[in-house]
């Protein structure tokens, strides 16, 4: 295939742990598949943090404001205490409120066959904005732990209508609202109640339904074939997404795409997994799934169908899996084998 005429500016994070493996790998089968990125790389997580004493230096900011495109590896997030999430910062830092996490079924012979569920998660409200505390007791300055969380009528309706535009022009029949109405009846209540007033547009178009997060997580696992388009709320967005990816053979096969009005960020769902980084065997797919997630978001739609089929034909025909997916083929192994396949193409 002929490469794209044009190089597309983009910054490059290859994060931290299996990043640099499995992002490596990313461009290798980019460069096969004919993609011209004009990359601009930058540092981003615990290795910026302990080279800049900044997990987000500046000039990573400026190099995405200014290309308004990045792919990124895992960045590793200290459990408990240390800095703040880089995630969550930069989906702050550039207003990406919708959070595209799609899951097919690339790998076969599973429990589910025919998994394609694309969830739409709200990115920047909910509880993940980060307001808690603690308030001291006594002699104890943790005795109890407080958090917050809010959902403007605004951010509700902007990413309710950003679902439906979007199931629409996907040739999608069904949106589910997922929710705890019941219980947090103001905090998802709002979500709920704008939600449902924007399907109204969409009457005749797209069918609606809604469902309380712990049903819609029990259906998932019964029948995950009833789902078409899922719309949640932050929190329950991460949660479920992750047991989506469940379905599908793991985290190893979950892309995520980070989405606002002016700027977007594709990345690999899954952590870093320091525990196995510089062995060779990490799976590339998420990057990979989302390189083909941004090349879509570029209009290179052609390029983004033939990197996904080659990733099904070497998972599927060819029976080349790494470990995660059952296999013993290491990072490079797998990569090479999409690489032949989109260079058979």
């Amino acid at each position: 295939m002929q490469k794209m005429k044009r190089a597309v500016p983009a910054t490059l994070l290859r994060g931290d742990g299996i990043g640099p493996e499995i992002v490596e790998a990313s461009l290798d089968v980019l460069d096969a598949l004919g993609a011209r990125f004009e990359w601009d790389e930058q540092d981003a997580g615990v290795g910026a943090f302990q080279r800049t004493g900044d997990p987000l230096p500046h000039a990573t900011l400026e190099s995405i404001r200014k290309r308004r495109l990045a792919l990124k590896g895992p960045l590793a997030t200290p459990v408990g205490e240390g800095f703040r999430s880089v995630n969550v910062r930069l989906r702050e830092e550039f207003k990406l409120y919708a959070n595209l996490r799609p899951a097919y079924t690339y790998v076969h012979g599973g429990r589910f066959e025919n998994v394609d569920i694309i969830l739409v998660r709200e990115n920047t409200e909910g509880y993940y904005v980060g307001f808690e505390h603690y308030i001291p007791i006594g002699d104890d300055p943790r005795a109890v732990a407080e958090g917050t969380g809010f959902n403007t009528r605004e951010g509700c309706r902007r990413i309710a209508e950003w679902t439906f535009e979007y199931a629409v022009r996907q040739g999608r029949k069904k949106v589910t609202v997922v929710h705890k109405a019941n219980i947090l009846k103001v905090l998802t209540g709002l979500f709920l109640d704008t939600a449902m007033e924007v399907a109204k547009k969409y009457q005749g178009r797209i069918e609606v339904e809604d469902k309380i997060v712990d049903n819609c997580a029990m259906q998932l696992v019964l029948n995950p074939g009833q789902f078409d388009v899922i719309l949640t709320t932050n929190m329950f967005g991460d949660i479920l997404s992750d047991e989506i990816a469940g379905l599908i053979g793991g985290l190893g096969m979950a892309p995520g795409g980070n989405i606002g009005k002016d700027c977007a960020i594709f990345e690999a769902v899954h952590g870093s997994a320091p525990d196995i980084a510089g062995q060779g065997v990490a799976n590339p797919s998420a990057v990979l799934l989302a390189a083909a997630m941004m090349l879509d978001h570029v209009g290179e739609q052609p390029r983004a169908t033939l990197l996904r089929d080659a990733i099904e034909r070497v998972v599927s025909d060819d029976g080349v899996r790494t470990r995660d997916l059952g296999g013993t083929a290491g990072t490079r192994e797998y990569t090479d084998a999409i690489v032949r396949r989109l260079r058979a193409a």
